[in-house]
């Protein structure tokens, strides 16, 4: 025993001797003042230099009213443009037009030099026949024939007046929803007079009074006919007026004060507009009120009418909360209710994330809901209640694209359902309402952004990782087979540049099970036996997921240029941010100071592991609006690992911010658990080097949210940054916002004094 036991320690005596060795060298990067100013102008001329590097990573088919072919264009270098026509019958693609002939051709006729490089065409219609264009160029229309390129101006570009399939769009529950006041039959005008309701006949009569006590108080109205004429739904309101929110503008030109501004602003917990629901019958001239609970949260809703039998329509009801969703069906000559789907959930329903579709044929509805755990598609029998699951399995439906009510067929986004990728790429399927039959329309690994002609046979499918190029094909939708290759991204110029592509990075969370993916972002030019600091772009949401999964997505921009100053810059999806199961999701209930902030730093400490190169000893953070209040949040929450935080125009105190938001996330009522979680509350514990950013004319979180946050802090001693903006809105500081973000964490995670700005040291 003792022999093994001396084996042990010189085991572990030598793996840390190893260890050590091998770590050694590496040396935590921070750089003389000399070395930070020459990054900052290397990073300049970088920004600079990989504009404009990379072409081709998307495409805007415009289809022509053949249906078969469509046109698109292609930026490339120095803002030369080309025009692809392409044949999707025949799978060829070509050049348009000869660009420098039908330059020639508007040059000559409206004897106007054309200044650009490139003729830039706002819309154009092909006529495969006759081999003309008909396009609008500067305001003007004009007529092209292509075999010879003589022109004639014209009015205007013909229209495509053909009814295609319609996409699905879902009904917005903040609308207030109600037909036009004459009836379909042409009758009757129903109208609110002295807030009461009222008819009348089209064809000259006395009106009908319907009701009397009507009042400016409480008033009637919202009104709605019933298909058939018989009936009109209209609601005895109790009407809300929401209390202001102020800002002030403090530099406006021409002026020596400043201006007050003031909007309506609905927080957590005020009262809402509620609506009785009452059915007022044509033909009897009765009133009566529907038995079912008052509208209290959203707006009149929208009805939909029995086609099989008018005397019944439905009507959806989301309760104040988020905890229970009902599709309430009415019996138009009782006036009484029964319930047709209600679901309950001891955490949220996702309200802008519901989706319900009503078939006007089969009196059905396809729904989604995430009551197995997932997101997923039901579909229900609005007769008798019982419902059939359509999708099933341990992934996500994303959108719906649309529904094929004669094929009895659902064209949707999911992710997920791949195992060998990352779980958040969308690809598109198509699947029987009996959840039989599912063709997945965009196999290939990546983040597919699909595009459907008009008539739906065709589709363009986009797809890319963020470190793989755009690939752009041609596809029919009837089997998915690929008609053929469009495009693909030419990144060669902006790789030339030395600036690497973000690489895709992802580690256990929390429970030891599930995967957090996020990218990460290098220096061009990082030297691996150095350590470099973190860096971590944050927005927690959580109503969506935020990490890019696109080639060269506009996001990356930032964090790619910021590396380049001397940190290695991550973004992550934590636990309780949507996309993933519905356990995941709920981390967030009532807890949005979690953020997913133990997942985060497990993913930061994995990164670490893997990369020797990652200083997570030297952490910071930094987000917008969500984003800024968790990257607060970081610093007050969990001090021991991130120590350097900018915080822009953040919703540090939910119960500030806008009611719509923050009630999805942390309920209704209003209860302690707000106050516990909020940054002004917990200012007090700030260890951190902290910034915050806050624009003055913020009309998306009230100003107040932040200056809430720097009163706590200077009442609580506590050192920090602020910078205020003047005239600008919810923002994360724009250009010089950005400038100061970097500046301050040079100096807080780097130890080196930024540039000085006022002696113009970058340019000495």
């Amino acid at each position: 025993m003792k022999k093994n036991l001396l084996i042990f320690a010189f085991l572990v005596s030598f793996l840390n001797c190893n260890l050590y060795s091998q770590n050694k060298g590496m040396i935590p990067y921070q750089p003389s003042k000399a070395e930070i100013l020459e990054r900052y102008k290397k990073a300049l001329l970088l920004d600079a230099a990989v504009k404009n590097t990379v072409f081709k990573t998307s495409i805007r088919a415009q289809w022509q009213s053949d249906q078969k072919t469509f046109w698109y264009s292609n930026v490339l270098k120095d803002s030369l443009i080309e025009y692809i026509l392409v044949d999707a019958e025949k799978g060829t693609k070509s050049i348009f037009f000869d660009e420098p002939k039908l330059r020639s051709a508007i040059t000559n006729f409206t004897q106007k030099k054309i200044p650009q490089k490139s003729l830039v065409i706002d819309s154009i219609n092909y006529d495969a026949k006759t081999s003309s264009i008909a396009l609008k160029y500067d305001k003007d229309y004009y007529q092209v024939k292509l075999s010879d390129y003589s022109i004639q101006k014209i009015n205007s570009l013909p229209k495509d007046i053909t009814k295609y399939p319609s996409l699905n769009r879902q009904w917005q529950r903040w609308n207030s929803f109600q037909t036009d006041s004459i009836s379909p039959n042409k009758k009757w005008l129903a109208f609110i007079k002295d807030n009461n309701v009222f008819i009348k006949p089209i064809a000259g009569g006395d009106a009908i009074q319907f009701t009397k006590d009507g009042t400016k108080e409480k008033p009637y109205g919202s009104l709605s006919w019933a298909p058939d004429s018989k009936y009109i739904v209209g609601y005895h309101i109790t009407p809300v007026t929401d209390l202001p929110v102020h800002y002030v503008l403090t530099s406006v030109a021409n002026t020596t004060r400043g201006e007050l501004h003031s909007q309506p602003y609905k927080q957590p917990g005020d009262p809402f507009t509620t609506y009785e629901m009452f059915l007022f019958h044509v033909e009897n001239q009765k009133t009566a009120k529907v038995n079912t609970p008052i509208i209290d949260f959203f707006d009149a809703p929208e009805l939909h009418w029995r086609k099989d039998n008018p005397n019944y329509f439905t009507f959806e009801k989301v309760d104040r909360g988020h905890q229970r969703f009902r599709i309430f069906e009415v019996n138009a000559q009782t006036a009484e209710t029964r319930s047709i789907v209600d679901e309950k959930t001891d955490t949220f329903i996702y309200e802008s994330r519901l989706f319900t579709h009503y078939l006007k044929e089969s009196n059905e509805v396809v729904m989604s809901s995430e009551k197995d755990g997932w997101r997923h598609l039901y579909l229900i029998d609005a007769i008798s209640g019982k419902e059939k699951q359509i999708t099933k399995g341990e992934w996500v439906v994303r959108s719906i694209d649309s529904i094929d009510e004669k094929k009895r067929e659902i064209w949707f986004s999911a992710s997920g359902m791949n195992s060998n990728e990352d779980p958040y790429y969308l690809h598109n399927y198509r699947i029987g309402f009996d959840g039989k039959k599912l063709v997945n329309l965009t196999p290939a690994k990546g983040n597919h952004i699909v595009a459907f002609s008009k008539n739906k046979q065709y589709y363009v499918d986009s797809y890319s990782e963020p470190n793989v190029a755009t690939i752009i094909e041609l596809h029919r939708t009837l089997d998915g087979k690929k008609i053929m290759d469009l495009e693909k991204s030419d990144a060669a110029a902006y790789i030339a540049t030395g600036t690497s592509l973000p690489e895709p990075f992802h580690a256990k969370g929390r429970d030891g099970v599930t995967d957090i993916w996020g990218i990460i972002c290098r220096p061009a030019d990082f030297d691996p036996n150095k350590k470099y600091p973190v860096i971590e772009s944050i927005y927690a949401g959580p109503q969506d997921s935020f990490v890019p999964k696109n080639f060269m997505d506009r996001y990356t921009t930032e964090m790619q240029s910021l590396a380049q100053l001397g940190f290695i810059v991550v973004q992550i999806d934590g636990m309780g941010t949507a996309n993933r199961s519905k356990a995941f999701h709920d981390v967030c209930w009532k807890n949005l100071k979690d953020a997913g902030f133990e997942d985060r730093i497990l993913w930061i400490k994995a990164l670490a592991k893997k990369y020797p190169y990652v200083d997570d000893s030297r952490v910071g953070l930094y987000g917008t609006s969500a984003g800024g209040q968790n990257a607060l949040g970081g610093l007050l929450f969990h001090p021991e690992f991130y120590k350097a935080g900018v915080a822009a125009c953040g919703c540090h105190d939910n119960r500030v911010d806008k009611q719509w938001w923050n009630e999805q996330w942390m309920g209704y009522p209003v209860g302690e658990h707000y106050q516990e979680q909020s940054n002004v509350t917990n200012a007090g514990k700030l260890t951190g080097d902290l910034l915050l950013v806050i624009g003055e004319a913020d009309e998306n979180v009230p100003p107040e949210s932040t200056y809430r946050v720097a009163d706590a802090l200077i009442k609580a001693g506590k050192t920090f940054e602020f910078l205020p903006l003047p005239g600008v809105g919810h923002s994360d500081g724009g250009p010089y916002g950005r400038q100061r973000k970097r500046d301050f964490f040079v100096k807080h995670l780097l130890g080196v004094d930024p540039p000085s700005r006022n002696s113009n040291e970058l340019n000495q």
